[in-house]
């Protein structure tokens, strides 16, 4: 749209395949880590069943197993997560690059992105904030397997029903990781989208809300179409946030900048 000396360009939006594939590398890695749990928990109980809920000894040396296999599996994700981060950060970093370089084509501007200081700092920022996120899913997981396993031993329940409540916990372990794989999708896209808009010159946006989700935020829906200045943000009235944000920023939000690119007659 052009008018009065300006255009807004089109946003840039999260690409659905890079949170496909980030979603993917972590439920294949979770799945790995379930099974090898699972498979553990079947041969344990196969040696010593009717032991297992009566004597502290074998419930003891269960425990530590059970530790031993969590170390081994945190080690796992340990050594993965700085390479599966890094993908992650130069995909939605290029992606997000071509994207802006496109859209202000299109528009008659012509500019040449390199790596500034600036996105280098949020690019390496990315990638911390999402090793510890990878890291972290490995962390609940065995704390929570190793005390539902211990739980289930002390009320000497069967294999079957262990085997039901792990099934149960690998659902929530693998939602948190498609929470992971969708949210940072949208904060990363949101962040470095911003900061070249900022070094093609650009000062203002039209915040763009979603018009999806079950819970829309009722103040980003109120603010769709509201101008704000891309270095401040805006400020969000929501009694739970009260401060300014941008789009994409907060968990789950969808929103999206439309670039005002001035300088047209």
């Amino acid at each position: 749209m052009a008018s009065r000396g300006y255009k807004v360009l089109k946003a840039v939006h999260p690409n659905a395949g890079i949170r496909a594939d980030y979603r993917g590398k972590l439920d294949r890695l979770l799945d790995k880590m379930q099974r090898s749990n699972v498979y553990f928990l079947k041969a344990q109980y196969r040696e010593t069943p009717p032991r297992m809920a009566l004597d502290e000894t074998p419930a003891r040396e269960l425990e530590r197993e059970l530790r031993r296999l969590g170390i081994q599996w945190q080690e796992e994700f340990d050594k993965l997560a700085p390479k599966m981060a890094r993908w992650f950060s130069q995909s939605v970093e290029r992606r997000s690059t071509l994207a802006m370089q496109k859209m202000l084509k299109d528009a008659g501007v012509t500019v040449r992105y390199t790596m500034t200081k600036r996105m280098r700092d949020v690019f390496h920022a990315t990638v911390e904030e999402n090793v510890s996120l990878i890291k972290s899913i490995g962390q609940q997981y065995h704390g929570e397997v190793v005390g539902l396993v211990m739980r289930s031993v002390a009320q000497g329940r069967d294999l079957g029903t262990l085997t039901k409540a792990l099934q149960a916990r690998y659902a929530i372990t693998s939602r948190r990781a498609a929470l992971i794989a969708r949210d940072q999708n949208n904060k990363t896209t949101a962040v470095m989208t911003r900061v070249r808009q900022g070094e093609a010159g650009i000062k203002q946006a039209v915040w763009l809300h979603s018009l999806g989700g079950k819970e829309p935020r009722p103040t980003h829906l109120a603010n769709n179409g509201g101008v704000y200045d891309i270095d401040k943000g805006w400020f969000d009235p929501d009694p739970k946030v009260r401060r300014r944000i941008w789009p994409g920023e907060l968990i789950n939000c969808r929103c999206v900048p439309k670039p005002i690119v001035k300088g047209f007659s």
